[in-house]
């Protein structure tokens, strides 16, 4: 599987940007899919995740009410909407691929593929 994250940029505080995730190279609904990011210094940190169906989504509290995690099987991407920026968003983002998951996981090390990621940087 091979997963490449766009939609990235510089944005202000307070803005919107829709990453998206497209994947190559495997049945695409056969697996969950999940979102992360890793400000500089940090760790790399769950952001929220969609099932193998699109069904269900899991967003971590720092973000939830302002993104949206959605998926479009028809054209194997997945999408992170981001609304209401704060310059504490500002992370590489990465999209990863867990093909032994039934429900969402937060653990990045379950994980089976990963992006390169995309820069997202909020200026206040």
């Amino acid at each position: 599987v091979e997963l490449v994250e766009s939609g990235g940029g510089l944005v202000q505080a307070g803005g919107s940007l829709r990453l998206s995730c497209a994947a190559s190279g495997r049945t695409f609904s056969g697996y969950n899919m999940g979102w992360f990011r890793q400000a500089p210094g940090k760790e790399r940190e769950f952001v929220g995740g969609v099932t193998w169906s699109g069904s269900s989504t899991y967003l971590v509290d720092s973000v939830k009410g302002r993104f949206t995690i959605s998926r479009d099987s028809t054209k194997n991407t997945v999408y992170l909407q981001m609304n209401s920026l704060k310059p504490e968003d500002t992370a590489v983002y990465y999209c990863a691929a867990d093909l032994r998951s039934v429900d969402i996981s937060d653990y990045a090390l379950g994980y089976d593929y990963w992006g390169k990621g995309t820069l997202v940087t909020v200026s206040s």
